[in-house]
């Protein structure tokens, strides 16, 4: 399974219990239905993963904690607020170079469609060799 194809079944879920709770409720609600519902597809999630902090060559323990990470491949941070702040996607960035994962969820339940509450985000991105050279010929 692609990492797409998860991501798109993680949105799906998420949908699906936004449908059946609506916004107003805490994180800890949120987190738990979406990891009942990402199990119920088949899908190994963990909750409130550690995140380790490495300095130099010393691991230390923050408490840094990633909401879900599902299939060992994707990490959901969960939010329920009025508006996400650039803090939030940086936390999520943060989680997924620590954890050395590529992509993640930053989903805010605290809005009325959910899917404008649906950031995707890439860890480490790198465009294409000819996408990158069209860029600069076009500077």
């Amino acid at each position: 399974m692609t990492r797409l194809d998860i991501t798109s079944q993680i949105i799906g879920a998420a949908i699906k219990v936004h449908r059946k709770l609506g916004p107003g409720l805490l994180e800890s609600a949120y987190e738990a239905c979406l990891a009942y519902e990402l199990e119920k597809l088949g899908l190994q999630v963990q909750r409130q993963k550690a995140v380790p902090l490495v300095y130099e060559t010393v691991k230390l323990d923050c408490g840094f904690r990633a909401d879900l990470v599902v299939a060992s491949r994707v990490v959901v941070e969960i939010k329920c607020k009025e508006a996400l702040h650039p803090v939030d996607h940086a936390q999520l960035l943060s989680h997924l170079r620590l954890l050395d994962l590529q992509v993640g969820l930053l989903i805010n339940f605290h809005v009325v469609v959910l899917k404008d509450g649906i950031k995707r985000m890439v860890n480490h991105y790198h465009e294409p060799a000819e996408i990158a050279m069209a860029s600069v010929a076009h500077s």
